[in-house]
């Protein structure tokens, strides 16, 4: 059979070699189109979409809720600070009667619905009188501020110390029964003895009564608060009539 011309012409296309580009990070692209750029997403939506008055406005947006977030963060921080300032007492360390009444109500609600046993110390500092009228009130109000940390090093992070008023202070020991209620007054007494506040120089004895009043299912806190303190007069009468 005769062959006209040099046989079967070649598909050059199929032929080809086609070398890959070495993989530089970047995303190859075919010969003859350009590179496309990655769309910039603004806040959930493609940049190239919008105008570049619109992106402006909603840059602007995004630096605005930015910023009111921020403001947001430190108006929260100031409301506690402020919260925290409210509940303490506006010359000790300690929660304020509101507050701790407060907490008081809690704690008692607690205690019955979970069925613990919590117990509520009635402190009423002794002779306390004797300190402002000799050594003034400056001396008196160091008393106070020592007594009230001297409570609140020796408590649990669980248990609450509040100032009644004048030198009268409470204290709420939660999961703590009578008897260890009355095991940890006494060792709040023999700190603050062995630790007493000094004044100018001057070592300022000081001491205190307490009451012990365990907190029952039905109890608010005005009533838990008069039976600790009827506990604690009785006891600082005791005292009286043992020093006589």
């Amino acid at each position: 059979m005769m062959q006209f011309g040099n046989g079967p012409k070649k598909n050059p296309r199929m032929n080809a070699k086609v070398t890959e580009p070495a993989d530089s990070g970047t995303q190859s692209t075919r010969p003859g189109k350009m590179a496309r750029r990655a769309p910039r997403i603004i806040s959930g939506v493609d940049e190239a979409e919008l105008t570049p008055a619109m992106r402006k406005l909603v840059r602007r947006l995004l630096a605005d809720i930015e910023k009111f977030r921020n403001e947001a963060e430190d108006l929260r921080a100031r409301l506690k600070e402020a919260e925290e300032a409210a509940d303490r007492d506006s010359l000790l360390p300690v929660l304020n009667r509101r507050a701790f009444v407060r907490e008081l109500s809690r704690v008692i609600s607690f205690s019955a619905r979970y069925r613990v046993q919590s117990s509520l110390l009635y402190i009423d500092l002794n002779d306390f009188k004797h300190v402002n009228d000799g050594f003034g009130h400056a001396a008196g109000d160091l008393v106070l501020r020592h007594v009230s940390e001297s409570f609140l090093g020796q408590v649990r992070a669980s248990d609450y110390v509040g100032r009644l008023g004048g030198d009268e202070f409470a204290i709420i020991l939660t999961q703590a029964d009578q008897d260890q209620a009355q095991t940890k007054a006494q060792q709040l007494s023999a700190h603050l003895a062995a630790h007493p506040p000094r004044f100018e120089g001057a070592v300022l004895p000081i001491g205190f009564s307490w009451g012990v009043y365990c907190l029952e299912k039905g109890d608010n806190p005005e009533t838990a608060l008069a039976r600790a303190d009827e506990a604690m007069y009785a006891a600082k009468v005791s005292r009286r009539d043992e020093a006589q």
